[in-house]
């Protein structure tokens, strides 16, 4: 009967065989400080655990309603040295927690570029980043590398113990870029541009995918990361640079359509300007970008005359993007001169003039008010100003 019992735990075991410890065993050097705070976190919180199970399971057989030998004491309510340990221990657990917390945030902060490559070897001169622009699709994976001047899909690579830079984004929805062995995950977000610095120190393939739910195709938003030597990433630059395809404004809008389960594909040259463009949601030729609509606002608008052109500033990723849903696509196109601008704004007013009713601006000329040099109101009290008209309180 206990063989028999041993062998209903033979697929237990064969299940947790498969069991994967890429977070506990990382190839990447921040990944490995996050699994070092994990670690000692658990460990500090468990001097308070386990103890306080082990005392529970002792004070339940030791005054146990058999044992008579032990000691009854039904007034007893108070020893200052058991209040001293139950009181001490855990808040100087909970101070060591703080302070490896307030380090952790800190040191390994997505936003700060690394100081070491590994423990023992810190990060020099020599040590040039590979700069990396992340685009989070639906449902796909978009890498561009400008330093090459080339992109890939669903594939990513980069040196050993050389530093990441990654600068991410989102074409629609929010996601997550996570690689478990190289570090910890970061969103994405459209309209908004999120950082991660890292490294990876021994060569490998390794698992990257989206952390956050995105729709339907969010099972299949993964990707494969190379950690490749220097010579091999080489190569891996040269067969990219030897692909047919090259990723301009307008095949990228084509790329941008949702898909699943989309074949890895590499990109010979890329749009130098395409990422920024991707941020500021103005890939189209002509639409304002929302960095150029910012400006405008941050200088006092257009007036009057800018409602028409902030009113249908909008995102049209939905018509855009093939959706059965949505407007059609409508998007504020790039002003050049304050004189375009004005005599667009004068166009659109005279052909729409019934339905974008303007007011007549030109009686606020400042009636009521003195004119610049002329004195104080209280020395022209009696003497009102030409052509000024006279206010009786």
């Amino acid at each position: 009967m206990k063989r028999f019992g041993a062998l209903l735990l033979l697929p237990l075991a064969v299940l947790l065989s498969g069991c994967d410890f890429v977070v506990l065993a990382p190839a990447g050097d921040v990944a490995a400080q996050q699994r070092d705070l994990l670690v000692v976190s658990t460990l500090l919180m468990l001097l308070i655990i386990v103890p306080v199970m082990a005392l529970t399971v002792f004070f339940a057989w030791r005054y146990r309603q058999a044992n008579t030998a032990a000691a009854y004491a039904p007034d007893w309510d108070h020893s200052t040295k058991l209040e001293l340990v139950i009181w001490a221990a855990p808040l100087l657990i909970i101070i060591c927690l703080g302070a490896l917390t307030w380090l952790g945030t800190h040191l390994l902060d997505p936003y700060r570029r690394i100081d070491r490559i590994e423990p023992g070897q810190p990060v020099t001169q020599s040590h040039k980043p590979l700069r990396v622009e992340v685009v989070a699709l639906d449902w796909k994976w978009l890498f561009i590398y400008p330093d090459y001047g080339i992109a890939s899909v669903n594939e990513l690579a980069a040196p050993v113990n050389q530093p990441i830079d990654f600068r991410i984004t989102s074409s629609t929805v929010m996601n997550s870029f996570y690689i478990p062995a190289l570090a910890g995950q970061i969103y994405a977000m459209p309209a908004m541009e999120t950082k991660l610095h890292a490294v990876i120190n021994r060569p490998g393939t390794y698992t990257g995918f989206s952390a956050n739910y995105s729709g339907a195709g969010f099972s299949g938003m993964h990707f494969a990361f190379h950690g490749l030597s220097d010579q091999a990433f080489g190569e891996w630059v040269a067969l990219a640079k030897g692909a047919p395809a090259t990723l301009s404004r307008d095949s990228y809008l084509q790329l941008e359509r949702p898909s699943e389960n989309e074949p890895v594909r590499h990109y010979a040259s890329v749009d130098p300007d395409l990422f920024g463009a991707i941020l500021n949601l103005c890939v189209e030729p002509g639409k304002m970008c929302m960095n150029e609509m910012m400006s405008i606002d941050a200088k006092g608008g257009l007036g009057l005359a800018g409602v028409r052109n902030t009113l249908p500033l909008q995102y049209d990723k939905l018509a855009r993007r093939g959706a059965v849903f949505g407007n059609d696509p409508s998007y504020v196109a790039s002003i050049c001169t304050a004189e375009e601008a004005a005599a667009a704004s004068r166009a659109a007013r005279d052909a729409d003039a019934k339905y974008w009713p303007l007011r007549d601006l030109a009686p606020l000329r400042g009636a009521g008010l003195l004119s610049p040099g002329t004195g104080s109101r209280r020395a022209d009290a009696g003497a009102p100003s030409p052509g000024l008209p006279r206010f009786e309180l």
